[in-house]
């Protein structure tokens, strides 16, 4: 009860931060509202309106977020000519083959089928120097799979975003309730992201992968949920030079015993300098504690010093490198130590042809331990490619890779392997409805007595994965 309302107070606290529009907003003023700087997804549309509903014209906004802060870095803002909420509704299926809830050296035979129902909704709302996006889709799941069973499924990601010239805030909440791990989830389909999808889904800068709560193993502990809000001001000291500073508090919680439940605080602070109209270089520190409510006395904290160095070209490239020394502390002693020194890094890649997007993620730092270990020391990378086959025909490529090591515990060289890859394709069916399907194989290799009890040492699921998404014409606001 404790962890709920943990989870209903920053909820509400990130809530009662959206709402709160700064007075400055209230002014009049000739200068365009600026919405949030928008990710481009791995399914996101790549330039041409095939169904009619793209509001954006006009040359794109070039993004403005610092390099050595906690969001992802994107290839800048398509304009927008209205205020707008658009609800709608989603059904889904994945037909699979396996069961992340099997243990030992084998899988469940049989397939198992997965229904998923959910009412979507994204909205835009802009300010004269502010803007908020959110993107939501909620319902429940059925499934054959009587180690799944039936359940709730709900996805949430909102932006709010102060931008007064010199200085900036941003404000970010995302949240999931998914029956299995959020890596590879939904393949590449629309179940994957939260929304109505396409063109009309509320722009979003989102958090790096490092600062969410860390899923990475395929866990069959059934239900889990996570959050994670995050708050960051920045200001220009001069023409060249920003400077900033963020906070984020990160939970995952699983519905039945045998995860590793895990709080994490984490701290931000950077410096850019423009080099040119399109590179920049830039100093970041972070520092994260891991705790395991439930899993002991274990607590970890992490220290990260990074150079920084982006380069964006506005609709066209988003790059981000970091790396840099890794600090990590122990509560307990691990191995005999209570401290060790390592490297890190992380990098990020938007690349936009003509007809195409390109999406690459990697880090290697100390998480949470993926929701089955008390820590772990985690490489993962994911890699996306979409590209516009014809006038309604869209394909879709992705795959992922993650490997944890433990970092604490009575074996520390427990470690876990996870896969993922698959392909689909997509089109619209009319101005407001959206077909997809696709297929997808998730592999994981494991080793331990830790995974021997949580999750399948050895384990490999085939997924075939439709996903039909209706919306109703935009209300526009203002």
């Amino acid at each position: 009860m404790t962890d709920v309302k943990k989870l209903i107070c920053g909820i509400v606290w990130v809530a009662a931060c959206f709402c709160a529009t700064p007075l400055a907003a209230q002014e009049q003023t000739a200068e365009k509202p600026k919405p949030a700087a928008r990710e481009y997804g791995p399914f996101g549309e790549t330039g041409e309106d095939v169904t009619g509903t793209e509001q954006s014209t006009g040359a794109i906004q070039p993004d403005s977020l610092p390099a050595s802060g906690m969001q992802n870095l994107t290839l800048g803002t398509p304009p927008v000519r209205h205020s707008y909420v658009v609800p709608g509704i989603q059904y889904g299926n994945t037909y699979s083959s396996g069961s992340a809830g099997s243990t030992g050296t084998g899988t469940k035979p049989g397939w198992n089928t997965t229904s998923f129902v959910s009412g979507n909704m994204s909205l835009l709302q802009e300010w004269s120097y502010s803007a908020l996006s959110v993107n939501y889709s909620g319902g429940g799941y059925f499934s054959t799979d009587k180690l799944q069973g039936n359940g709730q499924y709900q996805q949430f990601a909102a932006t709010y975003e102060i931008d007064r010239k010199r200085w900036r805030a941003l404000l970010i909440d995302q949240f999931s309730l998914l029956p299995e791990s959020s890596f590879g989830f939904g393949g590449t389909t629309g179940l994957s992201t939260p929304g109505i999808g396409g063109s009309l889904n509320a722009p979003q800068a989102g958090l790096q992968s490092n600062y969410l709560p860390n899923q990475s193993i395929f866990a069959g502990t059934g239900s889990r949920y996570s959050n994670s809000a995050a708050v960051q001001f920045s200001y220009q000291l001069s023409t060249r030079g920003v400077v900033s500073v963020g906070g984020a508090y990160g939970i995952l919680r699983f519905a039945n015993l045998g995860g590793a439940n895990n709080d994490s605080d984490m701290l931000n602070a950077g410096y850019d300098y423009a080099l040119t109209a399109r590179n920049s270089i830039g100093v970041s520190y972070g520092f994260s504690a891991f705790r395991f409510p439930g899993g002991g006395s274990q607590a970890i904290g992490d220290h990260v010093a990074h150079v920084v160095f982006g380069r964006r070209i506005t609709g066209k490239i988003a790059l981000r490198l970091g790396g840099g020394p890794e600090i990590t502390t122990f509560r307990v002693p691990t191995g005999g130590l209570s401290q060790r020194i390592s490297g890190s890094g992380t990098a990020s890649l938007t690349y936009a042809l003509a007809h195409s997007n390109i999406l690459f993620d990697y880090m290697h730092l100390v998480s949470g331990g993926g929701g089955i270990f008390n820590g772990a020391n985690t490489d993962q990378v994911d890699v996306s490619l979409t590209k516009q086959l014809s006038r309604v025909w869209s394909g879709h490529v992705n795959a992922g890779y993650a490997r944890n090591r433990q970092l604490s515990g009575t074996t520390p060289s427990t470690n876990s392997d996870s896969w993922f890859t698959g392909a689909g394709l997509s089109r619209p069916l009319t101005r407001s409805a959206n077909f997809s399907f696709g297929y997808q194989s998730q592999i994981q290799s494991a080793s331990g007595a830790t995974c021997n009890l949580n999750c399948a040492r050895t384990y490999t699921s085939h997924q075939i994965i439709v996903s039909l998404q209706w919306h109703m014409l935009p209300f526009v606001l203002r």
